[in-house]
């Protein structure tokens, strides 16, 4: 069984007062119902599951007055051999985006404040189906990604206090034992060519085959182009996923990873395509880093929508987009080139985005300043690039100097741990899971 740390956050939850109804968001696949659940056979005595797509007409359970008494009577009525009490049951709405009462229904429950209810599904940014959204001000939002690579560490039985252990060479800056680094190194790579989608891992730990791993992959892919194929609408379809398709080649295949729409067919325009890629933003299919004008605080504000590049959600199925032999160079480190260099800065976007931290990038032409990414902490700036080798920073070295307000700044590396006096912090690879 795979450890997920949305388990904690689930019990959090239930821990809190004046609790509201829980949606758990994401993209599909990302192990959402498994988790849930797992946590509902360890919390409560007893639980009930509506899954809206494998079973329709439960529908029928919110098709009358959405009052908490009716709705627990239908209940009852439906699952007999159920003991539906509060605090003792927990109620689970999967694949909720398929019943639009179901999702009126959270804000009746959620005033009642009864019992435990928890929904989830996919695509819930689509409204495909649905003229209303979600009860606003009576739901509390959780967002669950693919494993992050320390999720990754605990199923490949890398223990709790050994991660701690590089976590506090991370605090102390000081460098990671050769040894331990370079292991670190190659479960990095092994994370870059598995992904973090919970069957690839898993398939990884039952056989250790990548050829099955492979299969895993691109059948999730598959997954991701029937949903584009059946929840599009006609005048997106084929250019959704085309947008989709063509992440291998923008982030992979060139130098300049800003998302090009001549890559999808020639003379292509944002204006033919760019509806498409909002779409698949609205379908967790994607997340984007902005160009920012400028590099200081709130970067939102020097942010252009005309310039992004677009990142899949997790690592699996922008692998999955090329050949099976991308894996074995990954593993045995032997790619190189424009491959390499946007790997590793997909590897870090990918960590950095299931940290939850909204990604910016910045180039200037005339300058020639460029930085890959740029988060924000604490209301403060962090620039960061991403070397495939141990090559300077000297963007990174200028923009620190040159604003006082940038105290310091990241620079990930295939190396080991160094601080240096202008304030740039050059980390392993791996270390942009702890940050």
């Amino acid at each position: 069984m795979l450890k997920r740390k949305i388990t904690e956050q689930l019990k959090s939850w239930v821990m809190s007062k004046n609790k509201k109804c829980l949606v758990v968001m994401g993209a599909r696949q990302t192990g959402k119902t498994y988790a849930i659940e797992r946590f509902a056979e360890e919390n409560y005595e007893d639980f009930v599951e509506i899954n809206f797509k494998e079973t329709p007409s439960a529908a029928e359970v919110f098709s009358g007055d959405l009052t908490v008494e009716n709705m627990i009577m239908a209940l009852r009525f439906r699952y007999p051999e159920k003991k539906i009490a509060p605090g003792k049951t927990l109620l689970f709405l999967d694949e909720i985006q398929e019943c639009e009462e179901a999702i009126t229904s959270l804000k009746f429950w959620a005033n009642d404040n009864t019992y435990d209810v928890i929904s989830s599904g996919s695509l819930l940014g689509i409204d495909y189906k649905r003229a209303s959204s979600y009860p606003v001000g009576y739901v509390d939002y959780l967002t669950m990604y693919g494993l992050d690579f320390e999720e990754f560490l605990w199923a490949m039985g890398i223990t709790e206090d050994m991660i701690d252990s590089i976590r506090g060479y991370l605090t102390k800056k000081e460098i990671v034992p050769d040894a331990i680094n370079k292991q670190m190194m190659a479960y990095f790579r092994k994370y870059i060519a598995i992904g973090g989608m919970p069957e690839a891992v898993q398939k990884y730990i039952d056989t250790k085959d990548f050829r099955e791993v492979d299969t895993v992959q691109r059948n999730l892919l598959q997954g991701y182009q029937y949903d584009i194929a059946h929840y599009a609408n006609a005048e997106e379809k084929v250019k959704a996923e085309k947008c989709y398709l063509t992440l291998s080649k923008q982030l992979l295949d060139k130098e300049n990873h800003k998302f090009q729409y001549k890559e999808i067919e020639n003379g292509a325009r944002a204006q033919k395509y760019y509806s498409s890629i909002e779409w698949l933003l609205r379908a967790d299919m994607i997340h984007i880093c902005k160009l920012v004008s400028d590099v200081r605080y709130d970067l939102e504000d020097y942010a252009r929508e005309d310039f992004f590049r677009a990142y899949t959600t997790d690592l699996s199925l922008l692998i999955s987009m090329k050949d099976y032999s991308l894996k074995q160079h990954i593993v045995e480190n032997t790619f190189s080139g424009n491959t390499k260099g946007g790997l590793y800065e997909c590897a870090i976007a990918d960590a950095l985005h299931k940290k939850g931290y909204a990604l910016y990038f910045y180039k200037n032409e005339s300058t020639k300043k460029e930085l890959d990414f740029i988060i924000q902490v604490d209301g403060a700036v962090v620039p960061i690039e991403v070397k495939s080798g141990n090559a300077r920073a000297n963007s990174l070295k200028s923009i620190i100097k040159k604003d006082k307000n940038i105290t310091y700044g990241y620079k990930f590396i295939d190396g080991n741990i160094g601080v240096a006096d202008d304030g740039t912090i050059t980390l392993p690879l791996y270390m942009a899971a702890f940050i």
